[in-house]
């Protein structure tokens, strides 16, 4: 299909979008005009009102549509001045594409790279060309690597590809905003979700054909092998990507610490996991694919690739930081731009990466020292107060809590990991270890002279009576403070945890609520009392506010502090939770209260685990 074509596809089908809002628009004015033609009174005013809803919906979703600016280009602006290598090969690179040149190239945090191009009169007369540039791909790719990227990048570009993407776009957009404002139950909007499904299917088998497209000139400009291993060392990049930020960025994120140099970091990992991304490597390119993937499949790329002629080009396998020897100072002026630090605590990555493991290891110790203030009857706890549970031969007590499949006697002794945290914590305020950084493996406990530091025994030593005595002298004798483990949230807070369902609607103790379910407790937000689009309103509660705030404002009941919950019915659920202050909660589930998802099995589940883990004790 020629880009002419492809053209009048595309904007047949938006034009189409559009009519098609128009005509059910005309529709509901002929309804309106029949209903009040026929009918007066509650009847015509009710059916007015459902046909107003209905239809309605669809003319918010276009005029939304219609009404959307493009947005600002995204990225970091690369000048010529800053990085003429770069902008040379970019050059070289347009010329045998055969195609102009980007008038810009931005740097993006991204594990890809992307161009576009500001068109006008449906993509008829060209504007300005843009080139972004994943950081993590310059840190990692080889010139020939890089070649092939921006060679498939600028193939779009001599292909028209980005002429008509404004114009694809747009109907992505239109189809979004307008099924997004109807409901299931809709039926304007299921005229409109068959036309989503039509335009979908056709855009995407057009974009996955200008993927291999592009791949052709990919190969023709940089060489069938720079191509292939482009390809695939992509998703071995994109699996490093998200390892670092899931395992390094993000752990200590949520304990209140960020990095000083967020996009630096992630070179520093992906050399030293080496070995681990080799694995990776071996794998079999993807070869699953259907008919609403935007892409072909790595595989089917991959063989369309080695099936073209072959063209000769000389290896380059240096680094592609050679073409840009300021990618480090770039990554940082990009993190000035695109990170939110918001109040966080920026460090150095040695002083990040101890801070969170220390905070994290601070949580756990908090979540057994508040159990233990209960089962010892005391306001606060801390390592003391366990070790006086183990003298006294109640730490099976304090145990169950956390192995509610186990009796008593087996708690106790499987509690000795927890204990080993709890010492390794006191180790740490008392300045005898500190948690090492490593690229190359997870954090851990050094002590002065940067040796491992291993408390597992002295941890098995100390929950048994016997031996405790044993294991607080060579605790005392390593120079740990054994007071130094103390609580610091003599409270539960919902800090860092996450949503597991959404019930709208729920009296909670008779009175009209919202009940947020988190990985922690339970959250109670007042609801009105009328229940329609419950389920929307309890969406946009949490997808614009941060739950833990939430939680400090509304009443919050830790998993922790429930000792029994009793369900007096199964449907709708009806069940009283009772707390270790001796008051009581009241759920009743309402038969017209809204339910995201599964959320009502979830609760279910969480009520019996509570009574399973509380039999126990």
């Amino acid at each position: 299909m020629n880009a002419a074509l492809r053209a009048a596809v595309s904007v047949a089908m938006l034009i189409g979008f559009y009519v098609l809002g128009v005509l059910q628009l005309a529709v509901a004015g002929f309804l309106l005009y029949e209903i009040w033609t026929h009918l007066s009174g509650t009847g015509a005013a009710k059916l007015s009102w459902l046909v107003i809803a209905g239809f309605g919906a669809v003319a918010v979703g276009l005029w939304r549509a219609l009404r959307h600016k493009p947005e600002e280009p995204e990225g970091l602006l690369l000048t010529p001045q800053q990085a003429p290598d770069l902008w040379r090969l970019v050059g070289d690179m347009a010329v045998a594409a055969g195609t102009r040149a980007p008038d810009e190239i931005r740097l993006v945090p991204e594990v890809n790279a992307a161009v576009s191009e500001d068109t006008k009169m449906l993509g008829l007369v060209a504007g300005t060309r843009r080139l972004y540039l994943g950081v993590p791909l310059l840190q990692t790719f080889t010139i020939d690597q890089m070649r092939s990227v921006i060679g498939h990048e600028l193939g779009h570009y001599s292909g028209s590809h980005t002429r008509l993407a404004a114009i694809t776009y747009r109907g992505r957009l239109a189809l979004r905003e307008t099924l997004n404002n109807v409901g299931k139950w809709n039926i304007a909007g299921w005229v409109f979700k068959a036309y989503g499904w039509l335009f979908l299917m056709v855009s995407n088998a057009v974009t996955r054909r200008q993927e291999l497209e592009a791949d052709e000139v990919s190969v023709r400009v940089a060489g069938v092998e720079a191509a292939t291993s482009a390809m695939r060392e992509i998703p071995v990049v994109a699996a490093a990507w998200n390892f670092y930020f899931g395992r390094y960025i993000s752990y200590g994120w949520e304990q209140g610490f960020a990095p000083d140099d967020v996009f630096g970091g992630f070179r520093h990992l992906y050399y030293a996991r080496a070995a681990e991304l080799a694995g990776l490597r071996e794998e079999e390119p993807d070869n699953e694919t259907s008919r609403w993937d935007t892409h072909p499949s790595t595989g089917e790329r991959i063989a369309a690739m080695r099936a073209l002629p072959a063209m000769h080009h000389p290896a380059d396998t240096r680094s592609a930081t050679i073409l840009f020897p300021h990618l480090h100072e770039a990554g940082l002026a990009l993190q000035r731009e695109v990170v939110d630090f918001g109040d966080r605590q920026v460090l150095p990555w040695a002083q990040f990466t101890a801070a969170a493991m220390g905070k994290s290891l601070q949580t756990g110790a908090d979540r057994v020292f508040r159990s233990a203030a209960r089962v010892a009857g005391v306001p606060e706890a801390g390592l003391a107060e366990v070790f006086g549970l183990v003298a006294s031969r109640r730490l099976g007590e304090l145990a169950v809590e956390f192995f509610p499949q186990s009796s008593k006697a087996e708690a106790a002794a499987r509690f000795a990991d927890i204990m080993e945290d709890l010492i390794a914590l006191a180790a740490l305020h008392s300045g005898v270890v500190a948690y090492q950084h490593s690229w190359s493996e997870p954090a851990r406990l050094v002590d002065r002279w940067n040796q491992p530091v291993d408390l597992t025994e002295v941890a098995k030593l100390a929950v048994a009576p016997e031996t405790l005595d044993l294991a607080v002298a060579r605790i005392q004798q390593a120079g740990v403070r054994i007071e130094a483990a103390r609580v610091v949230e003599a409270r539960a807070t919902a800090s860092g945890a996450d949503v597991i369902g959404l019930m709208a609607n729920v009296k909670v103790d008779g009175q009209e609520t919202d009940l947020i379910l988190l990985n922690r407790g339970f959250l109670f937000v007042p609801a009105p009392k009328n229940k329609d689009e419950g389920e929307e309103r309890i969406g946009r509660m949490i997808a614009n506010n941060d739950v833990a705030e939430l939680a400090r404002t509304y009443r919050f009941v830790p998993f922790e502090e429930v000792t029994s919950a009793q369900v007096h019915k199964a449907v709708p659920i009806n069940a009283e939770l009772r707390l270790h202050n001796g008051s009581t909660v009241t759920l009743k589930e309402s038969y017209t209260g809204a339910t995201v998802g599964d959320s009502r099995d979830t609760l279910e589940a969480v009520l019996g685990r509570i009574n399973e883990r509380n039999e126990r004790r």
